[in-house]
């Protein structure tokens, strides 16, 4: 039957590279770093340019692969895990928002599906340390895709793109994440609308570069 099923219905090329590799090697491709290119810089995870990075990238963003998405939530329990003291009593986690239209097509945000199945690993009592905050951040308005334009566009394109649904707390770290950073151009809008909510620790986190 399942012969069958693969033959109707073959593979996806970025599900065969995920097929080959662990958990633990892919936790093994673990490699923060600071990207320059927001204001703090950002802390990136992985390599973008590692074939089973960008097939899970992938297969999480388009086809809300399960796989993809527990892979690359164990690589974010890792770094939540490590994170011993964020300078603050409670750590608020904002994910990257999707306008209406593109939530709409795809069913799911990728990142808030990765940050809910970390949370779930790291256990009840470390997760207490963290606050998931689906709706802080709100698009303002729909934007046209990032990877359709020029590097020298993206900031354009992306400020003011995002506000605050209510007021930060300045006395709380906000962990504010997306799945790629290129230019940095999309959470640099995202922290300047935390920073006008009020947010005076913010973390810029991104899953690949």
């Amino acid at each position: 039957m399942l012969k069958l099923f693969r033959i109707l219905f073959p593979a996806r090329d970025d599900e065969k590279v995920l097929a080959e590799v662990s958990n633990d090697e892919f936790l093994s491709l673990v490699a923060p770093r600071l990207v320059e290119g927001t204001r703090p810089g950002t802390v990136a995870l992985l390599h973008f340019a590692d074939g089973h990075v960008r097939s899970a990238i992938h297969e999480a963003k388009y086809h809300g692969s399960e796989r993809a998405f527990k892979m690359l939530s164990l690589v974010l329990a890792e770094y939540l895990c490590d994170a011993d003291d964020m300078g603050r009593t409670t750590s608020h986690i904002v994910p990257i928002p999707l306008g209406k239209v593109r939530r709409k097509e795809r069913g799911f945000n990728q990142i808030e599906e990765v940050v809910r199945l970390a949370l779930r690993t790291i256990g009840k009592e470390e997760a207490n340390r963290f606050a998931l905050e689906t709706d802080f951040l709100i698009r303002t308005r729909e934007t046209a895709s990032q990877i359709s334009l020029p590097r020298e566009k993206r900031r354009e394109n992306m400020r003011g793109a995002f506000g605050a649904a209510h007021p930060a707390d300045p006395a709380h770290t906000y962990i504010v994440i997306d799945d790629v950073i290129t230019t940095g151009a999309t959470l640099q809008a995202a922290i300047d609308a935390l920073r006008a909510a009020g947010a005076t620790h913010i973390i810029p986190l991104a899953l690949a570069h």
